[in-house]
C-alpha cells in the first residue's frame, strides 16, 4: 500500500500480524517467566531452604539469563543483518515454546525440579539475546514512514499489555491447575509464530564493509565513554535498577512477607507494569519538554524511595501503590533517557552505541535480579529491597556532582552538530 493510500499501519498486512505475534509472545513471556520464578523459589522452600537459601536461588535464575545474553549480545545484531529476519524471529519464538511445553510437562507430572528450571533459563537467555534484535529490525520495514508514529504507539501497547496481563495469566492459572500457565504460554507462543509466518518478504539492506561485531561494540563503548550526556545517563540507569531490583524478589514477598500466595503475586508483578504504561500514555499526549536533565534525576530518586517504602510494607494496598508509583517512575526516567541518548548520538554511531545500551539494560536487570538474590541470601530480603532503594538515591546524589550536565539540561535539543537527522531517523530508532 502507498503512503498515500494507508492512515493506519492496521491497514497493512504485514504489520497486523507482526502486532499479533509480538502481543501474543510478550503475554506468553511475562506469564512463564513469573511463574519458573515462582516455582524455584517455593521448591527450595519446600526443600527446607531458608528465605535467604532461596532468594539466593532466585539469584541463580537471574544469572543463567544474563550470562548468555552478555555474551551474545556482539553477535546477534549481525545475525539479524545478516539473516532473514522472520525466520530468526521464528525460530526464538520456536524454542520458547518447546521451553513452555517442557515445563507444563514436567509440572504435570510433578516431575519439576531446580536443574530443569536451570537449564530453561539459559535456554531463554540465548533467545532473549536474538529475539530482541531480530524483531525490532524488522518492525519499521513494515509500514509507510508517513504512519511510522502510529506504528510505534500501537507496537508499545502490544508490549506494555503483554508486560500486564502476562502476570495475570501466569499467577491466576497457576492457582487453578499449576501446569495451566506453561500450557497457555505454549498456545500464545504458537499463536505468535503463525502470525509471524504470515508477514511476506521486507527489504534486507547490505551491510557496508567487513562486519567486525566486536570492534563495533568497542566502538560503540568508546564513543559512550567520551560523551558525557550519554554515558551519565545509560550508567545512571544501569547503577540505579541494578541496585533496586526489587522485582526478582516478588516470590518472596508473596510467600513470605506480604503472604498473598500465586494471586499476590501476580499483582505484585501487574502494579509497576501499570504504572510504566500510563506513563508512556500520559507522555504519548503530553511529550516532555523542559527541565528534561533534573526531571530524570527526581524521578530515578522517586523511583528508589518508591523501593524503600515497597521493602518496608507488610500490607497489601500499600505494596502495590509503591510498586505502581516504581513503574511510572522507571519509565519516566526511561523515556528521557532514551530521548538523549538518541538524540545526542550521531547517526552513523547510533546502532553501535544502542547494542552498549542494551548490554547495560541487560545488566541492571538479569544481572540485578542476581544481585538482588544474593544480597536477599546474605542480609535478608527486606534490608536488601530497603539498602537497594538507598543505593539508588544515592547514585542520583553522586550521578549530579560527577555528571553535571545532566542536571543542567533543558531540552531534548541535540547539539548542533549533531542535529542533522531526519525525523524518520529518529522515529525509526524509536521503534520497540
Amino acid at each position: 500500500m502507498t503512503e498515500a493510500s494507508t492512515s493506519s499501519p492496521f491497514l497493512v498486512a504485514n504489520f497486523r500480524a507482526y502486532w499479533l505475534s509480538r502481543l501474543t509472545m510478550t503475554l506468553a513471556q511475562y506469564a512463564m517467566m513469573l511463574i519458573i520464578a515462582w516455582q524455584t523459589y517455593n521448591i527450595a522452600r519446600d526443600g527446607g531452604m531458608s528465605v535467604g537459601g532461596a532468594s539466593g536461588q532466585l539469584a541463580l535464575i537471574g544469572l543463567l539469563q544474563f550470562v548468555p545474553l552478555f555474551l551474545l549480545t556482539p553477535f546477534s545484531g549481525l545475525a539479524a543483518d545478516r539473516f532473514d529476519r522472520r525466520n530468526l524471529a521464528r525460530l526464538t519464538i520456536l524454542l520458547q515454546l518447546a521451553s513452555a511445553v517442557a515445563l507444563a510437562l514436567l509440572t504435570w507430572q510433578d516431575a519439576m525440579r531446580l536443574h530443569w528450571l536451570y537449564a530453561i533459563a539459559v535456554v531463554l537467555g540465548v533467545v532473549r539475546a536474538f529475539n530482541g534484535p531480530a524483531l525490532s529490525a524488522l518492525a519499521p520495514n513494515l509500514v509507510p514512514k508517513a504512519i511510522l508514529p502510529n506504528a510505534i504507539a500501537l507496537s508499545s501497547i502490544a508490549w506494555q499489555a503483554g508486560m500486564i496481563v502476562g502476570p495475570a495469566i501466569g499467577g491466576y492459572l497457576y492457582a487453578i491447575v499449576p501446569a495451566l500457565p506453561y500450557a497457555v504460554a505454549a498456545a500464545l507462543f504458537a499463536i505468535s509464530i503463525t502470525a509471524l509466518s504470515f508477514v511476506g518478504k521486507v527489504p534486507q539492506p547490505p551491510i557496508p564493509g567487513a562486519a567486525r561485531p566486536i570492534g563495533q561494540m568497542i566502538d560503540g563503548l568508546q564513543y559512550v565513554v567520551r560523551n558525557r550526556m550519554v554515558l551519565g545517563a545509560i550508567t545512571l540507569d544501569l547503577f540505579a535498577v541494578f541496585l533496586a531490583g526489587a522485582t526478582a524478589l516478588f516470590p518472596v514477598y508473596a510467600r513470605d512477607i506480604l503472604q498473598v500466595g500465586e494471586t499476590g503475586l501476580a499483582q505484585l508483578a501487574m502494579a509497576p507494569a501499570a504504572g510504566a504504561a500510563l506513563t508512556a500514555l500520559w507522555f504519548s499526549f503530553r511529550p516532555l519538554k523542559t527541565n528534561v536533565g533534573p526531571k530524570m534525576l527526581w524521578a530515578v530518586a522517586i523511583f528508589g524511595l518508591a523501593t524503600v517504602v515497597f521493602g518496608l510494607s507488610t500490607w497489601m494496598p500499600l505494596s502495590l501503590a509503591m510498586l505502581f508509583i516504581v513503574g511510572a517512575a522507571d519509565m519516566f526516567s526511561v523515556y528521557i533517557r532514551q530521548s538523549l541518548i538518541q538524540l545526542h548520538t550521531p547517526d552513523d554511531k547510533r546502532g553501535r552505541v544502542s547494542s552498549v545500551s542494551l548490554l547495560t539494560i541487560s545488566a541492571s536487570n538479569e544481572f540485578g535480579d542476581f544481585f538482588s538474590g544474593t544480597l536477599a541470601w546474605l542480609i535478608g530480603p527486606v534490608l536488601a529491597v530497603v539498602s537497594g532503594g538507598v543505593g539508588a538515591i544515592v547514585t542520583v546524589a553522586l550521578w549530579t556532582r560527577v555528571f553535571p550536565v545532566l542536571r543542567t539540561t533543558r531540552t531534548f535539543d541535540p547539539p548542533r552538530e549533531l542535529d542533522d537527522h531526519t525525523p524518520e531517523d529518529k522515529l525509526q530508532e524509536q521503534m520497540p
